[in-house]
């Protein structure tokens, strides 16, 4: 069963007691892939994150490093210039959960020492070594995603004989090695990983089967908002892809889906409360 909260640092928590949780994207960065979601310094972050907690988002996620398909490595000193300031305004005018992505344990300290409560790591804390033990101490929860190959080469010819189940083997093993070194097994969310190291039929089989990824219980998080595969069967380009974004959050919703990780808040938020209102389920608080 997947747990009704999920506990915060300093006794807080975040609810998902059957609503779906809307994750707003904040991007310090220059390259990210939609250009709609970088922010060019704290007070334009700041101006992001007020509009987007008034639309009714209970998740701000910050990243200091693009791992859109051909991105390039960026050091550890750079994102933390680029997130820990971001998180400290934000932490200082609000008290809404925050969380930082990152694969590299120097940044994920820096950015909970700043006020971040959630370490969403595209790399499962495979990529380095001494992110899970960091995560484990801390007692932070951690958003495992699958990913195949890095980012900059991940999309070149990625192949899966049941992607959907070599996905779920990869999580199901993630959470196993996060338990090993310290993380409470009820402060674990997955990420199939959508658009990181897959085809379009395989971001498909994903979608369609989100189910089996949801049943062992973790709550999943799904990253869906604007990204290629809705280009591949739309023709749209990322500025007009706001459509096919939330047919696919519906989608992903129907199937299991806890938390949306997303540029556009107020139209996620509106598309998921009818959804789950005609389907019987508690829809999100109302915003403002």
């Amino acid at each position: 069963m997947t747990p009704r909260s999920l506990a915060l640092p300093r006794g807080r928590s975040l609810d998902l007691d059957g609503r779906a949780v809307v994750m707003g994207i904040v991007n310090a960065t220059p390259d990210s892939f939609y250009a709609g979601s970088r922010v060019s310094d704290v007070a334009a972050a700041v101006d992001a994150v007020a509009s987007m907690l008034e639309a009714g988002a209970s998740v701000i996620d910050v990243g200091g490093e693009s791992t859109r398909p051909g991105s390039e490595y960026v050091g550890a000193d750079e994102e933390i210039s680029r997130v820990v300031p971001v998180i400290e305004a934000v932490r200082a005018r609000w008290d809404v959960a925050i969380s930082v992505d990152t694969r590299k344990a120097a940044v994920a300290a820096a950015a909970l020492d700043a006020g971040a409560d959630i370490v969403n790591d595209v790399a499962a804390l495979m990529d380095d070594p001494a992110l899970a033990p960091l995560c484990g101490s801390r007692g932070v929860p951690v958003v495992l995603m699958h990913k195949k190959g890095v980012p900059a080469h991940m999309q070149d010819s990625p192949w899966y004989v049941d992607c959907v189940g070599e996905v779920l083997d990869f999580l199901l093993s993630a959470a196993d090695r996060a338990v090993a070194a310290g993380v409470a097994r009820d402060r674990i969310v997955v990420d199939p990983g959508i658009g990181f190291g897959k085809r379009l039929e395989d971001n498909l089989a994903l979608l369609s089967r989100l189910d089996e990824i949801a049943e062992p219980g973790y709550p999943v998080l799904v990253g869906l908002s604007r990204k290629s595969f809705i280009g591949a069967v739309s023709g749209a380009g990322p500025d007009a892809r706001l459509p096919g974004s939330l047919a696919a959050a519906c989608a992903a919703r129907a199937r299991g889906a806890t938390i949306f990780r997303v540029h556009d808040v107020a139209e996620t938020v509106q598309a998921l409360a009818v959804f789950d209102a005609a389907a019987g389920r508690p829809i999100l608080p109302s915003a403002g």
